[in-house]
């Protein structure tokens, strides 16, 4: 399990390092894009495209690392309230049924990455292709799936952890005293 634990946060520290640079490279063509507008009256054609497409993939890949670092938003003042055993209880659920769920999607936009490719659909000014970019958004959807899966497997492993720890059973003969005493 820990093999698997560092393999998955180990990926997911990759791609966020991607999408870092990602960021960099979004806010240097911005940059470079006004410049050059300003000074020479001649934009960087498909600026535009150039940033949607490197911030999808951007979001995209930091999803994953987010979900390692816990980073996502989570309202947790009931459940912290219940018993161990019930929360992990609840976390196990919460965790298996978004893994699902971003599985699904990462499925499904592969699937439409694959649709793309088929279509031949280019990007209107610059005519790049686009599934590679979608393609890129169903890897970091895979990764924060691959988080999940481990997410999952450790809350399942505090439910039966929690199941087998038995209660010590009372001291018949403390409280006999005590009550005696009273």
């Amino acid at each position: 399990m820990k093999k698997l634990e560092g393999l998955v946060t180990g990926l997911s520290r990759i791609l966020n390092n991607i999408a870092g640079f990602c960021m960099v490279l979004v806010m240097a063509l911005v940059v470079a894009n006004i410049l050059l507008r300003a000074l020479f009256k001649h934009p960087i054609l498909g600026a535009y495209e150039y940033v949607v497409y490197t911030t999808a993939v951007m979001i995209g890949l930091t999803l994953g690392y987010c979900a390692v670092q816990n980073g996502h938003i989570a309202v947790d003042f009931v459940v912290e309230r219940l018993p161990l055993k019930a929360q992990a209880i609840i976390d196990t659920l919460i965790n298996a049924t978004a893994l699902l769920f971003w599985a699904a999607c990462a499925w499904q936009t592969c699937m439409h990455a694959q649709r793309m490719t088929a279509n031949g659909l280019v990007s209107p000014t610059t005519q790049i292709p686009v599934a590679p970019f979608i393609y890129l958004v169903a890897f970091g959807l895979l990764a924060l799936s691959l988080v999940l899966l481990v997410k999952t497997i450790e809350s399942l492993r505090k439910v039966f952890s929690l199941s087998s720890i038995s209660m010590p059973a009372p001291n018949v003969e403390s409280i006999q005293k005590a009550a005696v005493s009273k």
